[in-house]
């Protein structure tokens, strides 16, 4: 050390600088990965506490957001990333600090916040967060990760698509391999479709509100708000962004509520297939939390029948019961197993059972999930969306209706249970959903529907329809 170095003082130790908005952003992340939780769920509340506390504005809300939704759903491109940036498994990199490293990584690949607003925001929540030893490897792993931009990094740690394909899209599109085996099987083949499905996974969905009707119109939510009209369903509108739908007051009150499109148009589905003989008892019989059960009351009420909304879990049951409350025909909610049902058979006219299932076709809204789910939990959900199915067609009297739904477009959770309950109980035919769906392109060669983000901008619900014939 030089004599010169000797003499020079030591610079005062400076406190770091907590930033509210990537403070925040790096609390959901950890909730997320400690807790299993989902960031639809803890985002709200922790920018409703920001708010209150007079730490945030509008603008900060959305950047907020941005980074946490915006990291989880890049998560698997970032990985490979930061994987090519350190000097050992990533596995050997604590939690926290990868999080962190995610949010800069998000900064400086996925938003137009400049460069060097993103490292020096980043190395200031890790020091506020980790401590000054690990804030100088995440300064030196974000310097390196500057040096190119989004694309450059991609060419450089996916794997060619001629030489694996999977993988590729994998690491560009930022989804486990085997869903994008997945999702490609039940899109049938082709790069186009299943490159444009992986990148609407990626994008931002929309908020779609959907009018009760009989307890609230279109035209009274859009006077409320800014909108644009739904895309298939009748009762649907689209938000503005940064609307707040809960500032709607027919929303507050119930008469409206928030429904991607394509659960409403299930809901509507079931309610207008053809039927033979009478049309006065419906079940919705996995009802929670509420949203079909909510428009198929609605529906039921203007036909002067009834619905009975049953749920398994009783928490759940209650979100049923406060979805339900003020709709203006008669109406029941229970608690009850759909696979050991209290009713007797052959006591309902249509039944719905939106089956527990993998959530593969909700990755906009919940982009964790995907790096959650295991090709093995479709095993488990198997015996139940099957029991549930059975259970259901028994449910329903000679000539009524079933309709059997999922948010996932994975084959085993859609037309292989169908088929499988389809050939071990007979007395069952399938019905043409398509014609259920006026104006809805791409819905496939039949009898059942498969809607897509990419095609029809909802989420991937899938549909069938069957009528009790023995």
């Amino acid at each position: 050390m030089s004599e010169q170095a000797r003499r020079r003082p030591p610079k005062p130790y400076r406190k770091p600088k907590k930033d509210p908005v990537r403070m925040l952003a790096f609390e959901a992340l950890r909730a997320v990965d400690e807790r299993d939780a989902y960031a639809n769920l803890v985002l709200p509340p922790l920018l409703r506490k920001a708010r209150e506390a007079g730490d945030f504005d509008g603008r900060d809300a959305a950047l907020a957001t941005e980074l946490v939704y915006g990291t989880l759903r890049r998560q698997g491109t970032y990985d490979a990333i930061v994987a090519a940036c350190v000097d050992r498994p990533l596995r050997e990199v604590d939690p926290p600090v990868l999080d962190v490293l995610a949010l800069g990584a998000h900064q400086l690949l996925g938003t137009r916040i400049p460069t060097h607003a993103a490292v020096s925001a980043s190395v200031e929540l890790a020091r506020v967060v980790l401590g000054d030893g690990r804030a100088k490897f995440v300064n030196a792993v974000l310097r390196k990760i500057s040096q190119h931009d989004l694309d450059a990094w991609v060419e450089r740690v996916a794997p060619p698509y001629d030489e694996d394909p999977e993988d590729h899209l994998a690491v560009v599109h930022s989804h486990p391999r085997w869903v994008v085996s997945a999702l490609w099987d039940s899109l049938g083949g082709g790069r186009a479709g299943i490159e444009d499905l992986l990148e609407a996974d990626n994008e931002r969905p929309e908020v779609t509100l959907v009018a009760r009707p009989g307890r609230s119109t279109t035209e009274e939510l859009a006077a409320a708000t800014e909108t644009l009209p739904g895309r298939w369903s009748p009762y649907a509108l689209r938000m503005a962004e940064g609307g707040e739908p809960g500032a709607i007051e027919a929303v507050k009150e119930g008469r409206a509520g928030v429904q991607d499109e394509g659960s409403q148009l299930v809901a509507l589905a079931l309610a207008n297939a053809p039927l033979e003989g009478p049309d006065a008892r419906w079940l919705d019989g996995c009802a929670g939390p509420g949203g079909k059960a909510a428009l198929l009351a609605a529906l039921a009420a203007e036909r002067g029948a009834a619905l009975l909304a049953s749920e398994k879990q009783p928490h759940r049951a209650r979100l049923v019961e406060r979805a339900l409350a003020g709709n203006p025909g008669p109406y029941q909610v229970i608690a009850a197993d759909g696979t050991r049902p209290p009713w007797r058979p052959g006591s309902f006219d249509r039944v719905l059972v939106d089956v527990p299932c993998s959530g593969l076709g909700a990755l906009r809204r919940r982009p964790e999930a995907r790096w959650r789910r295991r090709p093995e939990d479709l095993d488990g959900f198997a015996p139940l969306q099957r029991g549930l199915l059975t259970e259901a067609l028994r449910a329903v009297r000679v000539g009524g209706v079933v309709g059997y739904a999922t948010c996932s477009p994975h084959l085993a959770e859609t037309r292989i249970v169908v088929d499988d309950v389809l050939k071990r109980t007979g007395g069952a035919e399938l019905v043409d959903a398509r014609p259920l769906l006026p104006g809805v392109p791409a819905l496939g060669e039949g009898p059942d529907v498969q809607l897509w983000p990419h095609l029809h901008g909802t989420d991937a619900m899938y549909l069938a329809l069957l009528r009790r014939t023995a």
